[in-house]
């Protein structure tokens, strides 16, 4: 989301307490009231620096995709080889969920705001796309036969991964291993 002027400390301040009861309470529970008072600022400043509920959600999701992507992209550059950096984002994952442990923000604004005309669902649905199609490029990087149907089939772990995270299964190890065997059965001689 682009934003009209630069967001002023109480608007930071904003989005911090936003994105904490947003991730943890739901998008539909957490009221305008809540968040200005968490955050120390007026109703008025939360709507002269978003204008809307809605813009803050998207700001929210703005936020938080971005810190997302700077991890994915340190895991990418810190693998040794091409075929390393396909799997990169599962290791992002991991350092990620130590500290977000009730499954993806976004996934959640999507159930919760399923109409596609709404910022936030851009947003949410953008950073899927995006990972789609970095797990296309890097896998077509790394010389893997099928790059598009191996982003496909490394997504669907991958979100898997995160959705059952709230559940007490630790599903990422094997996903990760899962996604390791896929890459490196489509980087095989012969495929």
């Amino acid at each position: 989301m682009q934003q009209a002027r630069p967001m002023t400390p109480a608007g930071r301040r904003i989005v911090a307490a936003a994105e904490e009861l947003f991730y943890n309470r739901g998008i539909a529970a957490v009221g305008v009231d809540l968040i200005a008072e968490r955050s120390g600022a007026t109703k008025r400043t939360l709507y002269n620096q978003f204008g809307s509920k809605d813009r803050l959600v998207a700001a929210y999701l703005t936020e938080r995709d971005q810190r997302w992507r700077s991890l994915v992209r340190a895991a990418v550059d810190a693998g040794d080889t091409p075929a390393e950096a396909v799997t990169a984002p599962f290791e992002a994952l991991r350092t990620w969920s130590e500290t977000n442990t009730r499954g993806c923000a976004f996934i959640n604004a999507l159930a919760e705001l399923p109409d596609p005309s709404h910022p936030a669902y851009r947003i949410a649905a953008n950073q899927k796309l995006w990972l789609l199609n970095l797990f296309k490029e890097l896998a077509a990087t790394a010389g893997c036969s099928h790059p598009a149907t191996l982003a496909t089939q490394l997504l669907v772990l991958h979100e898997g991964a995160v959705a059952t995270q709230p559940l007490s299964l630790d599903s990422l190890p094997e996903s990760t291993d899962l996604a390791r065997v896929l890459v490196q059965a489509s980087t095989s001689p012969g495929q």
